[in-house]
């Protein structure tokens, strides 16, 4: 694939995500750099797919992606998977069946052997898996990689993630707007959901993987809805240990992290960064000035309020095409999309077993 080739897509599920997210950044990229155009969408909702209509007045409109896929494959170059995880199997699997590259929304899958399947299957058709790991192309997060890979606070040592939210996030108007609190069309509650944010951000942070996990869960509203609106994590790690909050029912928007080094530590709070740096002096102890901290704050707009988080998509599709280009059909992302599911789903036994520590495996595939 030649860097000036214009990739012709088509985005399967015309949601929140893809209404608000990707349709909008791939309408601008094609603007502004002109290598990727969408030709075609599917959705099972007829209001969606008239709204669809109207913001690609060009693009081929159905009502399923089964006969997308008949008609359209042979003019495309990959499909956008922006459906509820229940459908995300067996679209990729049709995709692939196609010859298309698939980039999916998270969660990859629900569950692990779907995912083990779907990266079987991207390996034997040799066609890129790419999941939308958007949170690792906030501009905070970037800064964050930035500073642990400078030095600058030593070797991580420890972790805490909180997302905080105030509700799940609703779907749109048309169609179901509470799926993610019904398990048959998510998978799960908040840890389905948010979880894989965590967690690759804790591999990208301890650079590595996880060996064990214990969680625990609760749902505030039983009566309403089968799935979790709290979920706590403990992630531990061959080079230090994670603790990961996620919630739906907070007061506030926000995400709060902290990442710990054996020389200083970073703060985010949202787009409010803080760097502290030690240094040492000539005092007995920290009392008596051993140590002091030299403090850096600086903000850096990352959009979170923005649930669409159009402003990262252009950075992640880059890194999917460069793995188009690449051939690089089960990287280190689709690898990892794969260990957030084996992280989720172990997590869930946890809680089950009354937060019992489980083992968890670095192992992709047998």
């Amino acid at each position: 694939m030649s860097n000036s080739k214009k990739l012709r897509g088509a985005v399967i599920g015309y949601g929140f995500i893809s209404g608000k997210g990707h349709i909008p950044a791939y309408l601008e990229r094609a603007k502004t750099q002109g290598d990727v155009e969408i030709i075609a969408i599917a959705d099972i909702c007829e209001m969606r797919r008239n709204q669809a209509q109207e913001a690609l007045p060009h693009a081929r409109i159905y009502s399923d992606y089964k006969v997308l896929l008949e008609k359209e494959s042979s003019s495309l170059d990959f499909v956008d998977i922006s459906t509820p995880p229940c459908d995300h199997a067996a679209i990729a699997h049709a995709a692939f069946d196609k010859g298309l590259h698939v980039l999916c929304e998270k969660p990859l899958t629900p569950t692990l052997e779907e995912a083990k399947s779907l990266l079987e299957h991207a390996i034997k058709a040799q066609k890129v898996l790419f999941p939308c790991h958007n949170y690792k192309h906030a501009p905070v997060v970037k800064t964050i990689r930035d500073i642990i890979q400078s030095g600058k606070i030593g070797r991580v040592r420890s972790l805490t993630l909180n997302t905080y939210r105030n509700t799940h996030a609703k779907g749109v108007t048309e169609w179901k707007t509470n799926w993610r609190r019904e398990k048959k069309y998510s998978g799960g509650g908040i840890a389905m959901d948010h979880g894989s944010h965590t967690f690759y951000l804790t591999f990208d942070w301890l650079g590595g993987y996880p060996t064990a996990v214990t969680a625990k869960m609760s749902n505030l509203e039983p009566q309403k809805y089968d799935t979790e609106d709290n979920f706590t994590a403990v992630l531990t790690f061959p080079t230090g240990i994670a603790h990961a909050h996620l919630t739906w029912t907070a007061g506030v928007r926000k995400v709060i992290y902290t990442i710990q080094g054996d020389q200083g530590a970073i703060t985010v709070d949202d787009d409010d960064l803080q760097l502290a740096v030690m240094k040492k002096s000539g005092g007995p102890d920290v009392a008596q000035g051993a140590v002091t901290w030299e403090v850096e704050k600086q903000t850096i707009q990352s959009n979170w309020m923005d649930a669409s988080h159009v402003s990262w998509f252009n950075s992640l599709f880059d890194q999917f095409k460069t793995a188009m280009q690449n051939g690089d059909f089960v990287g280190k992302e689709a690898k990892e999309a794969y260990l957030c599911i084996q992280l989720i789903t172990t997590a869930y036994q946890s809680a089950a077993q009354g937060c019992k520590e489980l083992p968890l495996s670095t192992e992709i595939m047998n």
